[in-house]
């Protein structure tokens, strides 16, 4: 394959021409083939394509951001994710490409928002770079006016419809706000993606953008499920955030027969255990609260079953496609899954979930009891989860990321 790659671009083969006379396009498929890209990256930054990322969170704990960086850096492009350093974060991890976090004097609320973005703005008026990518709403503003200001390219990647989450819709003054953002950026980001088809859909009827889609599938998992049968446990992995079904998930738990363990913060995190204390399921619910992705793989397989819920408040719930859904897949563990349009799509394709059309306690608790009681259904969805990981993981696309950044790039 190298020497078929190298032969297609002859200039590439003869001997007089310098190195550092190529083409950036022949560089980067010398590069490339060569697999020299992480290395090259470090050494010459200056001659690969440089994309800034940015977010709000802790880098630590963002998987869909560290496969996509990874993914980049390692087919030639220079990468450094930007996000937000917290008053408890740890060190950064070691990743193969760069990361800077920065650090505000507030640390929530209106005031954090502004702050960041603030400093933000002034971090990215002063990096030379030739794509700057905001993830979400809350980091457009400034991504767009340093785009602008410096004459570089921009893309919004949506992991959600952001102006539709639970803690924004029912609060109409934070909504107004919001929706001004969304109305006044997005429609001057020509290129970006998203992670399902509502979305896709959704943002070109309400601002006329054509977005590509890369679903937020992980890695692929090759091992098989090692459940703690002495300790069988529920786990629930991601963000504990308002409009995840909490309010009935912990109360569920007082006939569930089963543990609950629960890898991730979030907004609703003292509000939950507030709930475990008044529900008097202290011994049932474990919140382990943030968990490194590195542990997390470990924790995920061993746990019994999983659950995967959201209330219906908000298009952004009800049209969701979480990566914890595909995390579960690969794991091949079962989960009980809300019954919502994109979830039950895959369902019917791969049979990998118990689906339940609400989420009240009485159903969760039936369901996730169905799960531990049941052999034959909980060994048919697991052998489902295990045959669907090999054709939902992430392999197809980092395809996708790839050509779009590569098409970016070269028009």
């Amino acid at each position: 394959d190298c020497e078929s790659n190298l032969q297609s671009s002859e200039h590439l083969c003869h001997p007089r021409q310098p190195l550092l006379r190529l083409r950036q396009y022949d560089l980067h498929l010398f590069i490339k083939t060569k697999k020299l890209a992480p290395i090259f990256a470090l050494t010459q930054p200056f001659i690969l394509k440089h994309i800034i990322f940015t977010v709000t969170n802790d880098l630590n704990f963002d998987q869909r951001m560290q496969r996509i960086c990874s993914s980049l850096a390692a087919n030639g492009f220079t990468v450094t994710l930007v996000g937000r350093k917290h008053s408890n974060s740890i060190s950064l991890i070691n990743q193969p490409f760069k990361q800077k976090r920065l650090m505000c004097w507030n640390t929530k609320g209106k005031l954090m928002y502004l702050e960041f973005n603030f400093r933000l703005f002034i971090h990215l008026l002063f990096v030379k770079t030739h794509c700057i990518c905001a993830i979400d709403l809350d980091t457009i503003i400034p991504v767009y006016l340093a785009s602008k200001l410096k004459s570089t390219k921009r893309v919004y990647d949506a992991h959600e419809l952001f102006t539709e989450q639970k803690e924004i819709v029912t609060r109409p003054a934070i909504y107004k706000i919001w929706l001004k953002v969304e109305q006044f950026a997005v429609p001057k980001f020509k290129h970006g993606y998203t992670v399902n088809q509502f979305i896709i859909d959704e943002l070109n009827k309400r601002y006329g953008v054509q977005y590509k889609m890369v679903r937020n599938l992980p890695k692929l998992n090759s091992e098989k499920p090692q459940p703690d049968k002495s300790d069988r446990f529920i786990i629930y992995q991601g963000a504990v955030n308002e409009g995840r079904s909490f309010e009935t998930l912990i109360p569920a738990m007082k006939d569930i027969n089963a543990r609950l363990v629960v890898c991730g913060n979030g907004n609703f995190f003292e509000q939950a255990k507030k709930l475990i204390k008044k529900h008097k399921v202290e011994h049932k619910v474990e919140m382990k609260g943030y968990v490194l992705p590195q542990q997390l793989c470990k924790i995920t397989p061993k746990a019994y079953a999983a659950v995967m819920l959201f209330e219906n408040t908000g298009l952004n719930q009800y049209y969701s496609l979480a990566n914890r859904f595909f995390d579960y897949i690969n794991a091949g563990i079962p989960q009980v899954c809300v019954a919502y349009p994109e979830y039950e799509a895959i369902n019917d394709k791969y049979g990998v979930a118990y689906l339940i059309y609400n989420t009240n306690p009485e159903t969760i608790a039936k369901a996730v009891n169905n799960l531990l009681s049941d052999d034959v259904l909980y060994q048919k969805l697991q052998e489902n989860a295990m045959k669907a990981r090999k054709e939902l993981n992430w392999s197809s696309e980092e395809k996708v990321l790839i050509a779009f950044y590569n098409q970016l790039f070269h028009n």
